[in-house]
């Protein structure tokens, strides 16, 4: 409680020194025009905002950035483009599940794959409903209109797993009438396929958007070969002129096989998995009031043959395992101004998740039998609102309140408030504590040892200072955050102070601070730099979580040309803990296009150029430098 005293002791006492400053400026030194930015967001308040009004930080990847990288995952872009967030890889392409995957997304330390971040669809949350964690293969580029990343705990909008932060990957929508189809495909190292074929019309009142894609690899290791098809489609219909619906469907299957660590390497470690979900919304856009009701639906249908290593003496495996999981849920929110400069947004959220998981014993003394290990649904229900008032032009205040409830675990309350100066020159001051938590998984407790029903929700403090500012024109503008992380009842596997063995545990702490700066320069019509750079320090270190990360990138497009290269200087990442494995890498990515015909293009991406020899996880050695190549086709 001191720390967290003392921490907004200073966040605000800082405010105020440079709110004073503020008012003694004269008002139109802070018009709007001043802005040339006018980044609009809605992960942060799920409804339309303009980032400079937000108190947290949210990052936005456009899908200019997406196209441009070529890659057919979202993952590696927002390694590249987010400070502090970085996600783990182990080939060429495809994340895999279970032992050896990789997919794994941290951010300012803390870790999707133990379910302290949120991946959502369009607002909805796509965590599997046994284990938590997202799953990494199933965020494809074609979904993608922009990707927002909202840097820092959402717990007040999203509830539990949306502790450390969220990446929202907002859909693709024709803006305009007509019919619009695209074809990106081609061929690379380690006989590398990337297929995509996407179908857009808008017609009036009525759009769609319908992708398929096949792709695949034999990986630079034996038996690491990856095979993903899937397909996507999204109605919108506007009913009326501030009303309208859409639904969606998103399907992805992909066979991977995993081949162990290089010391000992596996055999028949394969992995058969199918993703999907669906939803419906309903959605209302006033001048004062705006809001939605949605439904979605989220499935998984998991089979994985763990394998056996004969290095150890192992033989064949004689069970599977399955899993299907769910999770469910109804999201209904409105947001109305009462009176100037003021915007509250109430809502409400329903989620059901679970599923059951099984071995199946296709060898041995028990050949046809099958073994439980979890069958089980769980229930959050929660109420929140969220509250913005603008006092003149200098102040944005914002606050919000959750108040969720679990059906096993009980009531958690959860606050958030924050502050943003406009200042003089174009600059932004913000200042945010927030909270976040996440309520324990089915994993944790009741599958496997050292599962533990009794654990309790996670928590977490999260205090941030931050400046950024337009300049140019707004053809400059950078920003720098400063954060500290304060959190407990981490959840731990310690040994069992009440007998023999381990037993997962509420027995860790969260001390995490860190620094992130981010930088873009548009030179000249044809010309655009940027760079980000983030510093991390962990009082108790994990992987996937590297204490320095810098990137700096630029693009050039003249004519038919479109060019795009990146540097990435990795430092302090630790690929294992136990034993500890620290890497130090630099990554020279490039990749361009050349439009031959108004309808056709040839592209090239080039992925580690300089032939890096690097591990991101322990015992799998990354691919050197592999290049992929292919045509882009759009009518």
């Amino acid at each position: 409680m001191k720390k967290r005293a003392t921490a907004l002791f200073l966040i605000f006492s800082c405010l105020a020194g440079k709110g004073l400053h503020a008012l003694e400026t004269p008002a139109d030194s802070l018009e709007r025009s001043a802005y040339n930015i006018d980044e609009s967001v809605i992960t942060g308040t799920r409804n339309n905002t303009d980032v400079r009004h937000l108190s947290q930080t949210v990052s936005v990847v456009d899908r200019t950035t997406i196209e441009r990288n070529m890659q057919p995952s979202v993952l590696p872009v927002l390694t590249q483009q987010v400070p502090g967030l970085f996600v783990t890889s182990r080939g060429l392409m495809g994340y895999g599940v279970s032992d050896g995957h990789a997919g794994t997304i941290s951010l300012r330390g803390l870790s999707g794959d133990a379910a302290r971040m949120m991946v959502l669809i369009d607002g909805h949350p796509q965590y599997a409903g046994i284990f938590g964690h997202p799953i990494a293969d199933a965020y494809q580029s074609l979904l993608a209109e922009r990707v927002e990343v909202l840097r820092g705990p959402a717990s007040v909008l999203y509830g539990s797993n949306a502790m450390g932060g969220v990446v929202n990957i907002v859909t693709r929508k024709m803006q305009e009438d007509g019919v619009r189809t695209d074809l990106h495909a081609g061929y690379g190292s380690y006989n590398t396929v990337e297929t995509e074929l996407t179908n857009r019309i808008r017609k009036g009142r009525f759009s769609s958007v319908i992708s398929g894609s096949y792709n695949r690899t034999d990986g630079h290791r034996a038996d690491m070969g990856f095979e993903q098809y899937g397909g996507y489609a999204k109605l919108g219909y506007e009913i009326a002129r501030n009303w309208d619906m859409s639904a969606d469907v998103n399907v992805t299957h992909f066979n991977a096989s995993y081949p162990g660590p290089v010391s000992a390497p596996l055999v028949d470690g394969d992995q058969r998995i199918t993703r999907g979900m669906t939803s419906f919304a309903v959605r209302n856009d006033y001048e004062k009031t705006s809001g939605a009701f949605s439904f979605f639906y989220n499935w998984g249908d998991h089979w994985i043959n763990d394998g056996y290593t004969p290095s150890r003496g192992e033989g064949p495996q004689d069970d599977r395992f399955n899993s299907y999981d769910d999770m469910m849920g109804i999201s209904l929110y409105q947001s109305a101004q009462f009176f100037r400069g003021n915007r509250i947004t109430a809502g409400f959220d329903w989620f059901r998740y679970g599923g059951r998981a099984w071995s199946e014993y296709v060898s041995g003394e028990n050949v046809g039998t099958t073994s439980e290990l979890v069958d089980k649904f769980e229930n959050e229900v929660a109420g929140y609102v969220d509250i913005r008032q603008h006092f003149g032009n200098w102040l944005t205040l914002n606050a919000g309140l959750r108040v969720d409830h679990h059906s096993r675990v009980g009531t958690e309350w959860v606050p958030q408030a924050g502050a943003v100066f406009h200042l003089p020159k174009s600059v932004e001051l913000k200042a945010s504590a927030s909270k976040g938590f996440r309520y324990p998984i089915l994993r944790e407790m009741y599958m496997f040892p050292p599962q533990n029903p009794d654990l309790q929700p996670e928590s977490m403090w999260n205090y941030e200072i931050s400046v950024m500012q337009t300049l140019l024109g707004g053809n400059l503008n950078y920003g720098v955050n400063i954060f500290y992380i304060d959190g407990k009842n981490m959840i731990l596997t310690l040994p069992n102070p009440n007998g023999t063995g381990m037993l997962n545990q509420n027995s860790g702490k969260i001390d995490n601070a860190g620094v992130e700066l981010q930088v873009g320069w548009r030179i000249s019509k044809s010309w655009t730099v940027d760079a980000n750079y983030s510093f991390l320090h962990m009082e108790n270190p994990v992987p996937a979580a590297p204490e320095h990360k810098l990137y700096v990138g630029g693009n050039f497009s003249w004519g038919r040309w479109d060019a795009s290269t990146g540097v990435q200087y990795i430092a302090g990442l630790y690929a294992s803990t136990s034993p500890v494995q620290k890497e130090n890498f630099v990554l020279w990515n490039l990749s361009g296009s050349f439009r031959i015909l108004d309808w056709l293009s040839v592209w090239v991406r080039g992925e580690n150029l300089l032939a890096q020899e690097y591990e991101i996880n322990a015992g799998y050695p990354m691919p050197r430098a592999t290049v992929v190549g292919g045509i882009r086709i759009s009518l």
